[in-house]
C-alpha cells in the first residue's frame, strides 16, 4: 500500500467515494467496489499507481478530472480542501501566506516521484511524455472504455463509440437454459435399465445379467430465437442491436431476424463471416430498413413459417422493440398469443422503458404486454445485462 501504510481499505475508499461524491462526480457503490478491488489485485507502490486505480475505476466523465485531481491531493497528502463546488468551476486552492500551492495534476505529480507525469485518457497529454507513461495511459484507456460506455444510452453513441461497442459485445455469453430432449444416452447410473443391452451384456457371463446398463435423456441448450425492430422510430438502436444479433448467432447458434414492414431472417447472412461483413450483408438483406413497422404482421409470418416448423417451440424468444406499430389493431395481441404458447420464455426489450416517465401505452407495447414473461429496456450496457440474465434464467 502507499508509504507501507497499515489502513483500513474499506474506510478509505469509502471516504475517497463520499467526498468525490459531495465534489460533484457521481460515484456509485460498484464504482467504489471496483477501486477497492482493483487494489486488492494490484497492490499501488506509490501515488502514481494509486491514482491510476482511481481514475480508471470512479471517473467517466472528461468534465470530471479536475475535481477528482484536487480530491485526490486532498484525501491522499492533504494539500487542497474541495469545498462543495457541484456545477461550478472549482475554486483555487489556498495556502500559507506568500505560498501558492500546485494545482490538480501538478499537485498530485509533486506528490510522488520528480518525474512522475499524469497523461490525461480522456483529454490533454502534458509535455515530456516517456515511453513507460505512454504505455500507461494506453493502459488506462483500455480499461476505461467499459466503465465510460456503461451506462449510457446507446441512441447518443458516436461511430467511434460504436466500434468499441463492437469489441465489448463480443465477449457476451449467450447462455440458454438446458433442456431435457427425447433422445437417450448411455449412463453410468440412474435412469432407465436398457433391457436390450443388458441382455447383450448377459451373454458374456453365462447369461447372468451382472452389470446393468443404463440409459437417460440427455439435456441440451434451450433454442435461442431473436427479433430485432429496424422501423425508423428504432434505428438510433437497431445498428447496436444487431451486435447483439450477430453475437448470439455465433455464440449459441441462435435464429435471427429483422423486421419492420416484413420479416427477414439474417442467420445464414450471420454465419462464417467477419462482424463487418455479416453488418453490410444484414443492410442489404433487409429493404425496408427505417421504414415503417407492423410488427403484428411480422409475428404471424413468423409463426406460420417459423414458429410451427419448431423454431420457437420450447425457445427462449427476444422480441427488441419499441412497440410502435402502424398495423390493425389486435393482429399483435393474437400473435403473441400463438408466440407464447409455444416458447417457453419471452422476452421483450424496448429501450424507451429507461425513460422515467414512461406507460407501455402504444399500440403495439399494450397489446403485447399481457404475453410478455420478461420486460426490459436494453438501452445500455448495463441495462443489456439484465437481458442476458433473462436469457439464462431457467424460469419459464
Amino acid at each position: 500500500m502507499v508509504g507501507d501504510l497499515q489502513v483500513d481499505l474499506a474506510s478509505v475508499v469509502a471516504r475517497f467515494g463520499s467526498k468525490l461524491q459531495a465534489a460533484g462526480v457521481p460515484v456509485a457503490a460498484d464504482r467504489s467496489g471496483r477501486f477497492a478491488a482493483a487494489i486488492g489485485l494490484v497492490p499501488p507502490i506509490g501515488l502514481t499507481e494509486l491514482y491510476w486505480l482511481g481514475r480508471v475505476t470512479l471517473v467517466s466523465q472528461q468534465s470530471h478530472l479536475e475535481i477528482y485531481d484536487r480530491v485526490f491531493a486532498q484525501i491522499f497528502a492533504g494539500i487542497v480542501d474541495p469545498a462543495d463546488f457541484r456545477g461550478d468551476q472549482p475554486p483555487a486552492p489556498t495556502g500559507a501566506p506568500g505560498r501558492l500551492l500546485p494545482r490538480g495534476r501538478e499537485a498530485v505529480s509533486q506528490l510522488s516521484q520528480p518525474q512522475a507525469h499524469y497523461p490525461s485518457w480522456l483529454g490533454d497529454v502534458g509535455e515530456g511524455r516517456d515511453e513507460e507513461s505512454s504505455q500507461e495511459a494506453s493502459l488506462a484507456a483500455t480499461l476505461s472504455v467499459e466503465e465510460r460506455l456503461r451506462n449510457k444510452d446507446f441512441a447518443t453513441f458516436s461511430e467511434l463509440e460504436l466500434a468499441d461497442l463492437r469489441r465489448l459485445t463480443t465477449r457476451f455469453a449467450f447462455a440458454t437454459p438446458q433442456r431435457r430432449s427425447r433422445r437417450l444416452v448411455r449412463s453410468i447410473r440412474g435412469g432407465r435399465i436398457d433391457i436390450r443391452a443388458t441382455l447383450r451384456h448377459a451373454r458374456r457371463t453365462g447369461g447372468e445379467p451382472v452389470h446393468l446398463v443404463h440409459r437417460r435423456h440427455r439435456t441440451r441448450s434451450r433454442r435461442l430465437v431473436l427479433l430485432c425492430d429496424i422501423s425508423g422510430s428504432m434505428e438510433p438502436y437497431a445498428r447496436v442491436y444487431l451486435q447483439l444479433l450477430l453475437g448470439g448467432v455465433h455464440g449459441t447458434s441462435a435464429e435471427a431476424f429483422v423486421f419492420a414492414t416484413r420479416l427477414t431472417r439474417l442467420t445464414k447472412v450471420f454465419k462464417g463471416v467477419i462482424p463487418a461483413v455479416a453488418l453490410d450483408r444484414a443492410g442489404r438483406s433487409a429493404p425496408d430498413w427505417s421504414g415503417g413497422t407492423r410488427i403484428g404482421d411480422a409475428l404471424a409470418t413468423f409463426n406460420n413459417d417459423y414458429g410451427r416448423r419448431g423454431f420457437s417451440r420450447g425457445a427462449i424468444v427476444v422480441i427488441l422493440s419499441d412497440g410502435w406499430d402502424c398495423g390493425a389493431p389486435g393482429v399483435v395481441a393474437r400473435e403473441m398469443a400463438r408466440l407464447h404458447l409455444l416458447a417457453f420464455r419471452v422476452i421483450w426489450v424496448n429501450p424507451r422503458k429507461a425513460a422515467p416517465m414512461y406507460a407501455p401505452l402504444v399500440q403495439g407495447m399494450a397489446e403485447a404486454l399481457p404475453y410478455v414473461d420478461t420486460f426490459v429496456s436494453g438501452h445500455s450496457l448495463a441495462a443489456l445485462e439484465e437481458v442476458l440474465d433473462a436469457i439464462g434464467s431457467a424460469v419459464g
